[in-house]
C-alpha cells in the first residue's frame, strides 16, 4: 500500500495481521460518521496499480436517511490488476434522495467484480429514491453502462431488495444461466452481470452468490459470510 487517505464519514482500514500478508490486500469502509446524509457529498478514488490485486469490502450496512446525498466510486485498475468491491447493502429510507456512481477503468488484462445491494426501506417503510450509475470501461471501449432507479414502489416483483454484481473476471459463460430469482447474463463485449431480487437481504445475496458461482471464471467463489438480519435497520 502506497497511498491511503481517508476522513470521515468514511474511514479506510487496511487488513492486519499476518492474513494481511497473503492473497489479496484487503481494504475495510468503515463508516466513522451517520452517513448518507442530506448534504453528504462523498468521492472515492481508487487506483491498483500493475499487477496488484485489492479486496474493498464494507462492514455493516448503510443508511440512507432524509435529504439529498450522494456517493461516487472512481476506479484505475492497471494492466494485469484485479479490484474487487464488495459493500454491504444500503438501505433507501423514506425521505432518503441518494445518488450513487461507479466509474471503473480496466487496463489490459485487469479484472473487476463490482456489487451493489440495494434495499427499498426498512422493514415495514416505503422506500425513498434512489439513483444509480454504473459505467466500465476496457481498453477497447465500454464494457457495461447502466442506470437504475428505485423508488416507491420498488418494481421488483413484490420484492424489496435488489443485488446486482459486473464480473469482468476471466472466460464469461456461454449463455445466460438462470434459476429462481436469480440470472447470469454475459455482455455484448466482455464481461457478465450477476443480478438477484429477494424479499430480504439474507436471500438476495445467497441467490447472488449462486449467480456469481455459475460465472466460469470464478472457481472458487471468493467465499465471504452472509449477513444476518440484525445488521441491517429495522
Amino acid at each position: 500500500m502506497r497511498e491511503l487517505r481517508s476522513q470521515a464519514p468514511l474511514s479506510l482500514v487496511p487488513r492486519r495481521g499476518t492474513a494481511a500478508r497473503t492473497g489479496p490486500l484487503t481494504v475495510h469502509l468503515v463508516g466513522s460518521a451517520a452517513t448518507p446524509l442530506g448534504g453528504d457529498d462523498v468521492g472515492l478514488d481508487v487506483v491498483v496499480g500493475p499487477g496488484a490485486e485489492v479486496v474493498l469490502t464494507g462492514v455493516a450496512a448503510a443508511v440512507a436517511l432524509a435529504g439529498t446525498s450522494r456517493l461516487d466510486l472512481r476506479c484505475d485498475v492497471a494492466d494485469g490488476a484485479a479490484l474487487t468491491y464488495r459493500p454491504e447493502p444500503v438501505v433507501v429510507t423514506r425521505r432518503a434522495d441518494h445518488t450513487g456512481t461507479l466509474h471503473a477503468v480496466l487496463g489490459t488484462g485487469a479484472r473487476l467484480r463490482a456489487r451493489e445491494v440495494l434495499v427499498a426501506g426498512r422493514s415495514g417503510e416505503p422506500a425513498g429514491r434512489y439513483r444509480g450509475h454504473t459505467r466500465v470501461d476496457g481498453p477497447a471501449g465500454p464494457l457495461f453502462v447502466q442506470t437504475q432507479e428505485l423508488g416507491d414502489p420498488a418494481h421488483l416483483a413484490g420484492r424489496r431488495v435488489l443485488a446486482t454484481e459486473v464480473l469482468v473476471w476471466g472466460p464469461d459463460p456461454d449463455a445466460a444461466v438462470a434459476g429462481d430469482w436469480w440470472s447470469l447474463t454475459p455482455l455484448a463485449r466482455g464481461g457478465s452481470l450477476a443480478t438477484a431480487v429477494g424479499t430480504d437481504a439474507v436471500t438476495a445475496l445467497r441467490d447472488l452468490e449462486r449467480a456469481v458461482a455459475a460465472h466460469p471464471g470464478v472457481s472458487p467463489p471468493v467465499a465471504r459470510p452472509v449477513p444476518v438480519p440484525a445488521q441491517l435497520p429495522r
